[in-house]
């Protein structure tokens, strides 16, 4: 049988050839999806004081829980053994792949779920990162520089490490998607969006608000820790609607390539439960020429006629299936 993805690279090329050309509906990266650190963004400082989580006997200060060479594993016995690339990496550019990602490979919304992923799938982000054909639309975000650098000081040994681990946890619920036309204000740190005090609220318009669900244990690297997801009212259903019909003719169902309930297929990676800030940015940069590439081309032509409204209807949908 064909693999999907040289039918769909087939399709692409029938598309080029016949000299059918998209205008990029998306013309700004919009910034709830790509969250920029303030110039003052500073993390806050260490008095020394002793850190918990709940559920976990660990004890940490807050300096232990920031070294992106030493991940804060505070539920070791959630997951197997991290071998020493996810754990430690290697100084002085090597970030260990758990820091960002969790030990559990949740990962948080400025960067990627990586649990459920295949071995094949995560190698070839790693080499798209490397070879500069995965890029991002606001170059001032901080998470994928980094992921650039990660990329181009590990060898092959280590990302195949990285990705077989990886690979092998399973992906859980750790979004909670609600509908709503009010949200709380938010800001950026820390490369996301965090909730304002103050209680003020405000039109949610179009956009998806994706902050955490407790910032404290967020920022303590808690790997039991998730995130709340606040959608458009409506959007569900029209994500939905857009998934499974393709909306006329103007994309096509996401389930010829991701499968019937987007949990992926073969390398094709999960959509389902994922982070729906995250899966707009991929769309963005997709739809702008920002990620690239062979494995990259057939969802040229697919996101190419989506608007901002449409991609914030199809991540609120895909995210709030269960993974």
């Amino acid at each position: 049988m064909m693999n999907r993805r040289v039918i769909l690279a087939l399709s692409f090329a029938t598309i080029v050839a016949a000299g059918v050309v998209y205008a990029a509906t998306v013309t700004d990266p919009p910034p709830w999806a790509y969250p920029v650190n303030p110039p003052d963004d500073a993390a806050p400082k260490d008095d020394g004081s002793a850190r918990h989580v709940p559920g976990s006997s660990l004890v940490l200060t807050l300096t232990q829980t920031t070294d992106r060479f030493n991940v804060p594993d505070w539920h070791p016995d959630d997951h197997p053994e991290m071998p020493e690339v996810v754990a430690h990496g290697k100084k002085p550019e090597l970030y260990a792949c758990g820091f960002c990602h969790l030990p559990n490979g949740q990962g948080r919304p400025e960067n990627a779920s990586l649990a459920g992923l295949t071995p094949d799938y995560i190698e070839e982000q790693v080499a798209a990162f490397k070879s500069g054909d995965r890029k991002t639309s606001e170059p001032k975000m901080t998470p994928p520089g980094l992921m650039v650098g990660v990329a181009k000081a590990a060898s092959d040994d280590d990302v195949k490490i990285a990705a077989e681990y990886f690979a092998s946890l399973k992906q859980k619920p750790w979004i909670r998607v609600v509908e709503a036309d009010m949200v709380p204000k938010t800001h950026v740190t820390g490369s996301m969006l965090v909730v304002m005090q103050g209680g003020e609220m405000e039109p949610i318009g179009d956009r998806i608000i994706e902050t955490p669900e407790n910032h404290e244990r967020t920022e303590l690297r808690d790997a039991a820790s998730g995130f709340i997801a606040y959608v458009p009212t409506g959007s569900i259903a029209k994500g939905e609607n857009i998934v499974k019909t393709g909306a006329a003719g103007k994309t096509t169902q996401c389930a010829v390539c991701h499968g019937s309930d987007l949990k992926g297929v073969g390398d094709v990676p999960t959509l389902a439960g994922r982070s729906p800030s995250y899966i707009v940015r991929q769309l963005v940069d997709i739809q702008d020429g920002s990620r690239s590439g062979l494995s990259v081309a057939p969802m040229k032509p697919i996101v190419a006629k989506l608007s901002l409204s449409d991609m914030v209807a199809i991540a609120a949908y895909a995210s709030s299936r269960t993974p």
